[in-house]
């Protein structure tokens, strides 16, 4: 089992926990009634990949739900919402910009993929006073790692928020309702932890993910809007219907904390950035920079900072323009963000 963190912030811990397979998962009594017209998940294989992700969004559009989970003697609560910051596969081609001198990135405003009038802020938090992550490596299925995929994301979040870092400050402009603005002062990364005590599911719930990542919390000790939690399933498994439900990633809010449903992307290939920009991990940087960047603008969807068509940050640049960006780690392929100072997508906030 590996593991490794920073310094934690003291708070307490509600009552959320691991759901695995052959765990008991019933519908609290408080959950609101599914409309008439609500149908169960079917199998989109066979469908269009837009229509695909549209129904699995409409499946998930009822917000706080309660699901009870009991396993191994305990009794869990989590709370599910619709997913928000749904990345959805790239079936066009990746447009990229390859790789841009640190004064080209920082002069350069790309059009956003959709109109938008900009981002307005819900009243809601934001992940400050600085956005921590916190990595967790689902199952024993990551004992093995031959793709190098647990050394990847490490080296990418211990590079943003270091120094030198101004992908990550194109949020910095974004403010609560007191005026705090995320900020960065080193290292995001605050920890990752292999959970190996048993595989995770071939084909996790969303309940069963938003229970991991409250397993993850309770491991490292942390909760609340500021951390970001990323579920990193892997290789083989389905997570909340992937490949399938025509998405690569999203993030939601739990009730405890805010996380990261990060399925294992290589496994879709380039639908979900592979080789993309300059290697087969492309997609990892990608499309976990696009939830992180998401989650810091808006860690309880929708209450951050959300366009009128409920775009968020990385929603409204993605899959176009990708490039790479030097960290003080490494060189990964990223894509821009949306900022309202410039009216576009930039990679820098210089």
């Amino acid at each position: 089992m590996f593991s490794t963190a920073r310094s934690t912030r003291p708070t307490t811990r509600r009552a959320f926990g691991l759901v695995a397979a052959g765990a008991t998962v019933v519908l609290a009594a408080s959950m609101s009634a599914l409309p008439a017209n609500a149908a169960p998940k079917q199998d989109s294989g066979a469908a269009a990949p837009a229509a695909a992700m549209a129904a699995h969004i409409a499946q998930l559009a009822q917000n706080g739900r309660t699901v009870t989970v009991h396993m191994g003697g305990k009794t869990y609560h989590v709370q599910l919402n619709k997913p928000t910051g749904v990345m959805p596969m790239n079936h066009h081609g990746v447009k990229t910009a390859g790789h841009a001198s640190p004064t080209d990135t920082n002069a350069t405003v790309y059009p956003p993929t959709t109109s938008t009038s900009g981002l307005n802020y819900g009243g809601g938090p934001l992940e400050t006073p600085s956005p921590t992550v916190y990595l967790d490596f689902w199952g024993n299925q990551w004992d093995s790692d031959s793709n190098g995929v647990q050394q990847y994301m490490q080296n990418l979040f211990n590079g943003l928020g270091a120094s030198g870092d101004t992908w990550s400050t194109v949020t910095s402009q974004y403010t609560d309702g007191s005026g705090n603005a995320p900020t960065f002062n080193g290292s995001v990364l605050g920890g990752t932890w292999t959970d190996d005590g048993s595989a995770a599911p071939a084909a996790p719930s969303q309940a069963q993910i938003a229970a991991e990542a409250d397993n993850a919390a309770s491991h490292f000790g942390v909760s609340g809007p500021g951390v970001d939690i990323f579920v990193m399933s892997p290789s083989g498994t389905q997570p909340d219907g992937f490949p399938n439900a025509g998405f690569c990633a999203w993030h939601d809010w739990d009730g405890n904390v805010a996380y990261t449903n990060m399925p294992y992307v290589l496994d879709a290939g380039s639908s979900c950035g592979a080789s993309s920009v300059q290697n087969q991990l492309d997609g990892f940087s990608i499309v976990g920079g696009h939830e992180y960047a998401e989650a810091t603008t808006d860690p309880e969807p929708s209450s951050g900072y959300v366009d009128s068509n409920g775009e968020e940050i990385g929603d409204l640049c993605a899959w176009d323009n990708d490039q790479t960006v030097n960290f003080s780690t490494g060189t990964f392929a990223m894509q821009p963000l949306y900022s309202n100072a410039d009216n576009g997508c930039v990679f820098s906030s210089q």
